[in-house]
């Protein structure tokens, strides 16, 4: 794939992507007045979405943005400081999908009526130690492609996050025989396997930036599941 080509095929999903996923917050928002209870669980859904949406709006916006000014290696100045547009970005959504899996872990909680646990407890901490090391000025957050080791240690973190959250919402869920939330917790191990060669190898073969792109339909599953499981009420539709 010519690098033309490949920076319209990045473009044209991500503005595709941004539509649909604020498409889904805006119809979970309208529709947040749902049964009484279930209102708990489709909160956090929306909050856990609207996050999402907010941080890949930086994320995969700025890149468009910076496409459009020339280049991803495209600057604006903010407080004084010139800042590279992609990896403002990239920061505010390493930020705020770290606070979304917070978000799922507790929605795994109030759905089950588990426990924490000291593995519960474990990914809680996690997040705490993620959103640590982005303070490291060893980020470089001005790149458009992260740094080798600080990628991978700030991502190991959200790994055991990610996965985590998939193993404890997969056991639970295949226990109770929720297919929902069965497909919500197999829909993360797809985003992470699509994701885990991203984190470790985009360094030295750009190309594999692409799977970044069903990793990102996995999210959108997910998003759709949340809404059928709790922003559809049979009764409204009819």
């Amino acid at each position: 794939m010519s690098e033309t080509a490949r920076m319209w095929t990045e473009v044209s999903f991500n503005v595709l992507y941004l539509v649909v996923v604020w498409s889904l917050v805006v119809l979970m928002w309208r529709r947040r007045e749902v049964a009484r209870g279930e209102r708990p669980l489709s909160t956090l859904f929306l909050l856990a979405f609207f996050l999402l949406a907010l941080g890949d709006t930086g994320h995969v916006g700025f890149r468009v943005w910076a496409y459009a000014r020339g280049g991803l290696e495209s600057t604006i100045s903010l407080f004084g400081r010139e800042v590279g547009l992609v990896g403002l970005g990239a920061l505010a959504t390493s930020i705020t999908v770290t606070l979304f899996y917070v978000i799922v872990l507790v929605i795994w909680q109030r759905r089950f009526h588990k426990p924490y646990g000291w593995f519960g407890y474990l990914l809680f901490a996690a997040a705490v130690v993620r959103l640590i090391i982005h303070f490291f000025p060893q980020n470089e957050w001005n790149n458009v492609v992260s740094p080798q080791p600080w990628s991978t240690y700030r991502n190991l973190p959200l790994m055991l996050q990610g996965l985590g959250a998939a193993y404890l919402i997969l056991r639970d869920a295949v226990a109770a025989q929720d297919r929902t939330y069965t497909w919500i917790g197999a829909m993360i191990l797809v985003s992470y396997a699509f994701y885990m060669p991203v984190i470790f190898f985009v360094q030295q073969v750009p190309l594999v930036g692409m799977l970044m792109i069903p990793k990102t339909l996995a999210y959108v599953a997910i998003a759709f599941l949340g809404y059928a499981a709790y922003f559809r009420i049979p009764s409204f539709d009819q």
